[in-house]
């Protein structure tokens, strides 16, 4: 039996979930950090709340006898993937990364391109005064003190304080629709979007919408990948990669 931990929260780790479920010799337990209020559910086995940093997770993974581990957390998950690297390179376990492809800047995209939320913040005075804010509830409180500009924050859960002064928060959980987007963005009377360059197709309408209407959009740019860990894009190339690990006897019998 192959014994695989993904740990997930995204689009892709479902996938891969239903992907590999009910394969003969193949066991999968995802695990979700219990950060999002009735999270949607992959197929299968799921541990919830997290493991208590690299050492817990270290004794998970020999406790429950896990063979390979892939990280298919959201690409700003930059803590659960450097606690994924020192754990599986404590225990000897294969890791693979599967992160979607970033956004790309197309023809009438006024793309701001910034290293983190606090330069995110930083540019906005100079854009306008209102903001559709869609970079996730943990990070409001980074623009808690710009009194000057009004906010629209979009979250699946409600966020906690510190928060903008001037702020209306519309709890929605994606996809969503171009139709949508613009529709929202004109009600608001929003002069600029800020996100994070989070990729995939959920979240792609608010960008399409903030061209149409010719809006400036700042981005957060990714953390940096681990060096040394292979890295893979795509559900399909995820599964490839297992098969050749498992194939070439490269993790132990669970």
């Amino acid at each position: 039996m192959l014994n695989i931990l993904v740990l997930g929260g995204t689009d892709e780790a479902r996938r891969l979930a239903a992907a590999l479920a009910g394969r003969a010799g193949t066991h999968l337990v995802s695990s979700l950090a219990g950060r999002v209020r009735n999270p949607k559910l992959p197929v299968g086995e799921v541990h919830e709340g997290g493991f208590g940093g690299p050492e817990g997770l270290v004794a998970w993974l020999a406790e429950r006898r896990i063979d390979v581990v892939v990280d298919a957390t959201h690409p700003f998950a930059a803590r659960m993937t450097a606690s994924a690297v020192e754990a599986t390179g404590r225990a000897g376990v294969p890791l693979l990364i599967l992160r979607r492809p970033g956004w790309q800047e197309g023809p009438g995209d006024d793309w701001r391109w910034v290293p983190s939320l606090a330069a995110a913040a930083e540019s906005l005075p100079e854009l306008g005064e209102r903001v559709f804010l869609s970079t996730g509830r943990r990070s409001l409180p980074v623009f808690a003190g710009l009194d000057g500009l009004w906010f629209l924050a979009r979250s699946v859960d409600p966020p906690q304080p510190p928060l903008p002064r001037r702020l209306e928060v519309l709890l929605s959980r994606g996809p969503f629709t171009v139709e949508g987007e613009l529709a929202l963005m004109r009600e608001h009377r929003v002069d600029m979007l800020v996100t994070k360059d989070s990729g995939g197709e959920m979240t792609t309408a608010k960008l399409l919408a903030a061209r149409e209407l010719g809006l400036p959009v700042v981005i957060v740019r990714r953390p940096p990948p681990p060096g040394g860990v292979t890295a893979v894009e795509t559900v399909e190339d995820a599964v490839a990669w297992l098969e050749t690990v498992a194939g070439a006897g490269d993790v132990h019998a669970g």
